[in-house]
């Protein structure tokens, strides 16, 4: 797609028919955070993974020049629209080793955390996940698309590692990873003692692509239903993280309804 100063028309689809509030996906928020950081008008549908190029939420349509394209997987999108011009390379600024932790931060939740919670959501609460993701199905459809989601991520989890492990080993994981970037969080904070408003995982005015991705999974596990009780109170135990996360709630997302 060529550089244009033309605004796109863009609808996020992500998976979940309710309108005004966060989903339980947190690369969905991530995706809007970044979008509405780069100041990015958009509207959302639920669409469905079944439709998504990619096969998952969240994906997108953007109507440009009177051509419409259909784009999934957050990271894909974003790196996308940068390309594009709609969007500023929030870690342009970045120094190299900045661009490391960022990439590094990105990961550890991305690609680590986000694998403890897929346990702990489709096989510790399968029922619970079936029963949202899969609600707007007539309910043998919904065991039979459940079955072989479950089944899927049986292998999925299995193959990639986190299978290996007992759901007290994953607890134990998930919590140590809390507690790292509880750390980060709070050094931020520290910074910006004196300042109202959001604040940044590596100082400055702006945030990176690290601060999107952390925000989608804070909300997220704030607010996914589908998991044990000790991820919600060990994300409520460290004040700077939830701080971090109402800050940028209250200033990008005033429309949306708030975790309790």
């Amino acid at each position: 797609m060529a550089a244009s100063n033309s605004a796109p028309v863009i609808t996020v689809f992500r998976g979940f028919p309710e309108k005004g509030c966060y989903t339980w996906s947190p690369f969905v928020t991530k995706l809007e955070a970044r979008l509405r950081f780069g100041g990015i008008s958009y509207s959302v549908e639920a669409g469905s993974p079944l439709k998504a190029p990619r096969g998952k939420v969240p994906y997108i349509t953007l109507m440009h020049d009177g051509q419409s394209q259909s784009i999934g997987d957050s990271g894909l999108i974003i790196n996308l629209f940068i390309e594009s011009g709609y969007l500023n390379d929030l870690n342009s600024q970045l120094s190299p080793v900045e661009k490391a932790h960022d990439i590094s931060t990105r990961a550890l939740l991305e690609d680590k955390l986000y694998f403890y919670q897929g346990q702990e959501r489709w096989i510790e609460n399968y029922y619970t996940m079936r029963a949202k993701i899969l609600g707007g199905l007539p309910w043998p459809v919904q065991v039979i698309v459940g079955n072989l989601a479950y089944n899927k991520q049986v292998r999925t989890l299995r193959g990639q590692g986190t299978g290996t492990f007992s759901a007290g080993e994953i607890t134990v994981f998930r919590a140590n990873i809390w507690e790292s970037l509880n750390a980060l969080v709070s050094a931020a904070q520290a910074q910006y003692q004196d300042r109202e408003g959001p604040f940044w995982l590596w100082g400055g005015d702006m945030p990176t692509e690290a601060d999107a991705t952390l925000f989608g999974f804070i909300v997220s596990a704030l607010i996914c239903e589908a998991r044990s009780p000790t991820t919600k109170k060990v994300v409520n135990s460290y004040p700077a993280l939830v701080s971090y996360a109402g800050r940028i709630h209250d200033k990008y997302f005033p429309d949306y309804e708030r975790w309790e």
